[in-house]
């Protein structure tokens, strides 16, 4: 009896996803617009995480505790407790980011002041965030991860102006501050804490971070809100407000 080759089942091309009433779905590498991209992610309510990175799509991969749900928890608990100290700030937790027409990043952490505080980004009507905020948080395997190459490349061209990687396996975190369109390490003060240059008072010692000890890291931050710099910060941005809403 002759041996005949199995043939694969045949996968549809995108005019027959079209003819069958059902979006294509997203794959990783995918090249596509921001418009086709947010159309097929919208169509998967079950994808948790995928990003569009200077036209490119990555779909993530499931999530482990011990190399990054457990980090990102941490960097969430100290960005919400400054935003806690600091009305007229906002944050947000694996937002999708609309930068540009070609990037959709999903951040860890994003940090922003709120548009009637002054904020550059805006809310659009489907809930989305539309710009570059101050301030977004990763964490990354190592230094071989995209969240050091083609995404912060993606915010560096935006102008996000302070970018955090918690490079796990590395145990380093790196601070960088957006000078004159580059990335630069953001330096370390006497104390070998750092200290955002926009979000005044939002401090951090990253050792007590990289050692897994939070509330070290919380009782920092608790100092950073009790500066005299946070009290100025938190003046302007209700005096910003108050011009945005009584103009002239």
């Amino acid at each position: 009896m002759p041996v005949t080759s199995a043939r694969p089942e045949a996968v549809p091309h995108e005019g027959q996803w079209e003819r069958n009433g059902t979006i294509p779905p997203l794959e990783g590498g995918d090249r596509l617009s921001r418009d086709e991209f947010m159309r097929r992610y919208e169509g998967m309510p079950d994808l948790k995480k995928a990003e569009l990175i200077d036209g490119v799509v990555y779909v993530s991969s499931p999530i482990r505790h011990q190399f990054h749900g457990m980090q990102h928890s941490e960097l969430i608990t100290w960005l919400c407790n400054y935003k806690a100290g600091t009305p007229g700030v906002q944050g947000s937790d694996n937002a999708s980011l609309c930068l540009d027409l070609e990037s959709i990043p999903q951040p860890d952490c994003v940090l922003f002041v709120q548009p009637e505080n002054g904020g550059r980004v805006r809310i659009n009507n489907e809930g989305y965030i539309v710009g570059a905020p101050e301030l977004v948080a990763e964490v990354a395997a190592s230094s071989a991860s995209y969240d050091l190459h083609d995404k912060l490349r993606a915010y560096e061209r935006n102008g996000v102006n302070e970018y955090v990687v918690w490079r796990v396996l590395d145990q380093r975190l790196d601070w960088f501050i957006l000078r004159d369109g580059r990335y630069q390490q953001l330096p370390p003060s006497t104390d070998a804490w750092l200290r955002s240059l926009n979000f005044p008072g939002l401090w951090l010692d990253p050792a007590a971070l990289l050692r897994g000890d939070l509330a070290a890291v919380l009782a920092v931050v608790q100092q950073g809100l009790s500066s005299p710099e946070h009290a100025e910060f938190k003046t302007r941005l209700e005096q910003q407000r108050a011009a945005e809403k009584f103009p002239g």
